[in-house]
């Protein structure tokens, strides 16, 4: 069973401070991310959100943050109700200046194994890559 987390990375013209904001702060993660009720960059937070491969296929997301470096790094569980399997989404923050890199490693993918084809890692590949490429590229560098 290959056990290699998905990693994507991307260098974006802001800040940490600005893209910590971004992916921390819930009115911001509306913006680019998912509809959260609530978040919290605390150990111990528990959310959760709806999600899934278009409008007819979503699942139930239930998360809790496990680690907080303060502008540096967050990282939470990522699992799905009554799914089997378990995982861990970190997200870094390389601060390089007026730029900063973003990266996020997601392990523990071989856990859903059995939750069939939507849980397969290209999906979640594919998925952080738009987080990244796309949603947050265009909430933290807007077009002019």
């Amino acid at each position: 069973m290959n056990k290699q987390p998905v990693i994507v990375e991307r260098l974006f013209n802001a800040t940490s401070e600005k893209v910590w904001s971004a992916i921390t702060t819930n009115d911001e993660m509306k913006k680019w991310y998912f509809q959260l009720e609530d978040f919290k960059p605390i150990v111990g937070f528990k959310f959760d959100f709806m999600g899934g491969p278009d409008a007819n296929t979503q699942y139930l997301h239930l998360c809790e943050v496990t680690e907080v470096i303060e502008g540096k790094k967050i990282a939470y569980t990522w699992r799905y109700d009554n799914y089997p399997g378990n995982s861990l989404v970190t997200w870094e923050l390389l601060d390089k200046g007026e730029q900063t890199l973003v990266r996020i490693t997601h392990t523990g993918l071989e856990t859903f194994a059995e939750a069939g084809k939507d849980f397969a890692k290209n999906n979640f590949n594919e998925g952080w890559t738009h987080f990244l490429y796309t949603a947050l590229k265009a909430y933290l560098e807007p077009e002019d």
